[in-house]
């Protein structure tokens, strides 16, 4: 699988950091021009790379201003996929041998002490910057305008693949991350079921006290060491 141009792949590999964005955000991250950020989207969306939303998929409805609204991008799975192949299928590789060799207890027992090493600083804010750490692409969001909850985002996932196929990856990680914060939290959706971001709604978390830490989330890294 490859990129329609090396342009294209760099959009690609912005959206694959920092998740849904418009052209904008985009062509200030790459500092290239707006007009040249949208025809490399254009490709991307032609080729099955990338797919456009009105809005972010995640978070509260944005408040109507003047003006045509800015739509954002996201990377389709193909297009994670494309950034990431060899990752995620040594991943895949290594869990169907655990599960061959040892059983499906023995993936879960995998799955249940690397979430439990991601979640090991006990705060929220250690959670994102472990997860942006892994290549999760992880942000803190408002759930609504009007609510004291919040969404836990990921908007890449490096073993989309093989959460798929072992569902136990993202259950567990959910039982992590409401062990560690100490209060229940709620699973919407999933990368791995095919939705276009997974996000985790957690009730009693105020969006406003990591603000920091969703800004630092959002800066792409030049370099991702993953491991599993």
């Amino acid at each position: 699988m490859k990129f329609p141009g090396g342009a294209a792949e760099r959009v690609a590999r912005v959206l694959l950091e920092v998740g849904a964005a418009t052209a904008v955000e985009v062509s200030h991250t790459l500092g290239t021009s707006v007009q040249a950020t949208r025809r490399s989207l254009s490709a991307l969306l032609d080729a099955g790379f990338v797919e456009a939303h009105e809005r972010t998929p995640f978070g509260p409805a944005p408040t109507r201003g003047r003006g045509r609204p800015s739509g954002t991008y996201s990377l389709t799975p193909l297009g994670r996929s494309a950034c990431d192949q060899s990752y995620d299928d040594l991943a895949l590789e290594s869990l169907r041998f655990i599960d061959r060799s040892f059983g499906r207890d023995a993936v879960r027992a995998f799955a249940a002490e690397r979430a439990a090493r991601i979640t090991s600083g006990g705060t929220i804010e250690s959670i994102v910057e472990a997860l942006v750490s892994e290549g999760y692409a992880a942000t803190l969001e408002p759930a609504s305008s009007n609510s004291h909850s919040s969404q836990l985002c990921q908007h890449h996932c490096p073993v989309v693949a093989a959460a798929s196929e072992f569902p136990e990856l993202c259950e567990e990680e959910t039982s992590a991350f409401s062990a560690a914060l100490g209060q229940h939290v709620t699973r919407l959706a999933t990368l791995a079921q095919g939705d276009p971001i997974c996000t985790t709604l957690i009730p009693n978390q105020v969006f406003g006290q990591v603000t920091q830490v969703k800004h630092q989330a959002r800066k792409p890294r030049e370099s991702r060491e993953v491991s599993a």
